[in-house]
């Protein structure tokens, strides 16, 4: 069986350029690809277009790649944590498409599926439905939302072996799921990284087919969006 391992998030993120689209993992800061976004900070790479739930928090995620002005484009369905962001969107500094969070979940498994295209009736009547199709189906009005394409995936798992095949832990599946093998080079940095064959094969989330990059992340901070506390 083919290793899919690299070394190292340097390895691992080798050929992201100015201009690439990225699918990013994760649900607010829960499953994010921390090693990942981390690494891309020290890149000299810009112009990025990121599809993610969110767009993480100031300090955090995504907002880390916000601050450096490394993003020009934010596609996602929720912003409502990052001030930096809402200041750059507010002042035109920076683009961004909102689609509904089940569209965008489904754009981007139809992607990893081969579909090209798909109809919804999410959107149909408001601001996202400018622009786009809308076909009736049982005397119901459908949006015609397209498949997502992006030339790499950044995916966060709970443990991966060698060949690919990786697990997630609770709603640390979230977006990684559908993600993953939605672009052309899909990477997932996991905490546990195993030999090929310990993985029961009913416990696998997705299979190593999907993945073309596989490494042992480090140093997981695994932050809590928003705290609240009672007195």
């Amino acid at each position: 069986m083919i290793s899919k391992q690299v070394n190292s998030v340097k390895q691992a993120l080798e050929g992201i350029a100015n201009g690439m689209t990225l699918l990013v993992g994760g649900f607010g800061l829960c499953g994010i690809p921390e090693n990942a976004i981390a690494h891309l900070t020290t890149l000299d790479v810009k112009g990025l277009v990121c599809v993610s739930n969110n767009a993480g928090v100031d300090d955090f995620g995504l907002g880390l790649l916000l601050k450096k002005r490394q993003i020009k484009k934010m596609v996602s369905s929720y912003v409502g944590e990052n001030k930096e962001f809402e200041r750059q969107m507010l002042q035109g500094e920076i683009e961004v498409e909102l689609i509904p969070q089940g569209t965008l979940a489904e754009r981007c498994r139809s992607a990893k599926m081969g579909i090209p295209a798909f109809f919804t009736p999410a959107g149909v009547g408001t601001e996202v439905a400018q622009g786009k199709e809308v076909r009736s189906f049982n005397d119901k009005e459908y949006l015609l939302e397209y498949a997502v394409t992006a030339d790499f995936s950044l995916i966060k798992a709970w443990k991966g072996d060698k060949a690919g095949n990786i697990v997630f832990k609770g709603t640390a599946r979230n977006f990684n799921q559908a993600m993953c093998g939605a672009a052309k080079i899909n990477v997932v940095e996991v905490e546990e990284l195993v030999e090929i064959g310990e993985l029961h094969p009913n416990e696998i989330h997705v299979p190593g087919i999907f993945v073309q990059r596989i490494f042992k992340g480090t140093h997981y901070e695994k932050r809590i969006e928003k705290l609240t506390l009672s007195e």
